[in-house]
């Protein structure tokens, strides 16, 4: 019997136990891939955006900061630097195979017991507690048991299962589409800024160009004639890549597969297909069309395809766009984040964007990490509780682990009083949240 159990090693699970193991619960980690990090590593969402507002406030601190600190401590991260696209004030680049390390490193360290290669299977409910749920992998089948779970899973599979409601989608029930990323190296970025500076009306127009001769060049969205001109099947308008980790090396996000279901698996398996065909189509445009490019060769594509959005369960309150534009403060918040809303069109090209009011943050609240019907269960990444609208700036890496770090303090705090999740006093999981930031030195 464990005291808190995290269903899923991504960037939200990660923090969600090794917050839970420091608060002194017995803890434990089920991840299905032999590896962590979730899209971070195996879908290659890079780099992480965004720890600050539009102003330059950082926002994202604790556990998320701590990562970033001992990445940097690795030359494996240069820490925040600005958006040179102009989108966020900042991004932050980081290695991802080192981040798999020390993602294991910090849980052990934390005294997490890990599972890896491990499926969660049938979840076993009674009187709206989740009893045990079933594990398979290697050894076989084998039960789970804990005071509390975590819902890490990104798609809200133990949540549903446990019978919770959910929501998925916008109003039709489409979600944002699937992106299949992949990085090149050999590129000139040279070449590229040499030719944002000579065509600059051909490049987003908050993008930093003015300031690249002291700015390191980190993300480019544009080469817009170029790119109507090959008029690739693909329902974009434009170039985007980030830069790094390596100095010749950018990652490509400009695939786009819509119209597909990512919890059904004959729909995800159509999306990899399609996916993959769209990378070997696209590295052949850049290498033959965009400046910088020419001696370029994929280096890796995602073990799968990125999913931007599925299930959205409903919990006790569902945060709403009009919260995130308006910056809303709440009583129970548990995490603030400065992401805009960033919503790619469901039926196919465009994207939607809404900025936060005075570029300021809004508040995550804690009554929408907790699910309707499942008093022992807790929610943690982009199924959180949300709008179709909301879901589009909470799905961001950085607030997923500010979520996560949530949610796993609110854990340990619940196994260790006995309560519901929903019974906690929202002061004490507050106050235990800031002093764990400012024992790390993360409170300025």
């Amino acid at each position: 019997m464990y005291d808190v159990a995290v269903l899923g090693g991504g960037p939200a699970g990660i923090a969600a136990a090794i917050a839970a193991a420091r608060h002194g619960a017995r803890t434990v980690l089920v991840e299905r891939y032999g590896f962590l990090g979730g899209m971070s590593t195996v879908a290659l969402v890079y780099p992480w955006m965004t720890f600050h507002t539009q102003t330059g406030e950082q926002v994202i601190r604790g556990i998320a900061q701590e990562i970033v600190d001992r990445l940097r401590e690795r030359n494996a991260s240069p820490g925040h630097l600005r958006d040179t696209i102009g989108f966020v004030h900042t991004v932050t680049p980081f290695h991802p195979e080192v981040y798999k390390v020390l993602a294991h490193e910090m849980l052990k360290e934390a005294g997490v017991h890990l599972l890896l290669h491990t499926w969660a299977g049938e979840v076993q409910t009674r009187d709206g507690r989740i009893e045990r749920i079933m594990l398979h992998n290697k050894s076989g089948v084998m039960p789970l048991t804990s005071r509390v779970f975590i819902d890490a899973t990104g798609d809200g599979d133990i949540a549903v299962q446990a019978g919770a409601p959910w929501e998925q989608g916008n109003r039709e029930g489409r979600v944002q589409p699937m992106t299949m990323k992949f990085r090149m190296r050999g590129v000139s970025l040279e070449k590229i800024r040499d030719y944002m500076r000579r065509h600059p009306e051909e490049f987003y127009e908050r993008s930093l160009i003015s300031e690249l001769d002291r700015l390191p060049l980190t993300g480019v969205m544009g080469f817009y004639s170029i790119w109507k001109e090959a008029s690739l099947p693909i329902a974009r308008e434009g170039v985007l890549f980030f830069v790094g980790p390596h100095e010749d090396e950018v990652l490509v996000n400009v695939s786009r597969v819509f119209g597909l279901d990512p919890t059904r698996a004959e729909q995800l398996t159509e999306a990899e297909l399609e996916g993959r065909r769209q990378v070997l189509m696209l590295e052949r445009f850049l290498r033959q069309s965009v400046p910088g490019f020419a001696e370029a060769r994929i280096s890796q594509v995602g073990s799968q395809i990125g999913v931007r959005e599925t299930r959205r369960i409903l919990g006790h309150y569902v945060l709403s766009g009009e919260d995130v534009l308006g910056g809303r403060r709440f009583d129970d918040c548990i995490a603030r984040s400065g992401y805009p809303i960033d919503i790619h069109n469901p039926a196919g090209s465009g994207v939607t964007v809404g900025m936060i009011r005075g570029g300021g943050a809004y508040d995550i609240p804690y009554r929408a990490i907790v699910p309707q019907g499942v008093h022992n269960l807790l929610l943690a990444g982009r199924c959180i509780s949300t709008t179709h609208e909301a879901q589009a700036t909470t799905r961001l890496t950085p607030s997923c682990m500010a979520i996560g770090q949530a949610a796993g303090t609110a854990a340990a705090m619940a196994a260790a009083k006995g309560k519901e999740v929903g019974e906690i006093p929202i002061r004490e999981l507050q106050q235990r949240l800031l002093l764990d930031q400012a024992e790390l030195g993360l409170d300025e």
